[in-house]
């Protein structure tokens, strides 16, 4: 269970890096505007919270990654805390967030379905 959680864990990360990318580097491209539905004048208006909100996404991949490390170099506790902790908050983000947009639930189960699956198999390993 333990290995599955970590390559579950990693596969998150990676999703919020690309979200980061989408977020804080290309808002205005073509391929951010056409994934988070808006015009050219929104994705003007919303660049500075979509940048800021990258970099969220982009320091939860980062306490994954760093949990993965710390687990890796024989650090097994801390390494399960920041993978617990940056997975579960990735996982409440996306509940956040389907909670709040009926609109958005659809993406929000993209965005949290790794982190859960995740945080159960992480679970699973210590049980």
């Amino acid at each position: 269970m333990l290995f599955v959680g970590l390559i579950l864990a990693a596969l998150a990360a990676v999703l919020h890096v690309y979200l980061f990318y989408l977020e804080s580097v290309a808002w205005t491209s073509r391929e951010a505007r056409r994934i988070f539905r808006t015009t050219p004048q929104e994705a003007q208006q919303l660049r500075l919270l979509a940048f800021n909100q990258g970099f969220y996404n982009l320091f939860l991949a980062v306490l994954v990654a760093l949990g993965a490390v710390s687990y890796a170099v024989g650090s097994t506790t801390v390494g399960l805390t920041l993978l617990l902790a940056g997975t579960g908050c990735m996982l409440a983000a996306a509940v956040v967030l389907a909670l709040s947009s009926a609109v958005h639930r659809r993406a929000a189960l993209q965005q949290g379905a790794l982190p859960l699956l995740a945080v159960l198999a992480l679970v699973g390993s210590l049980v």
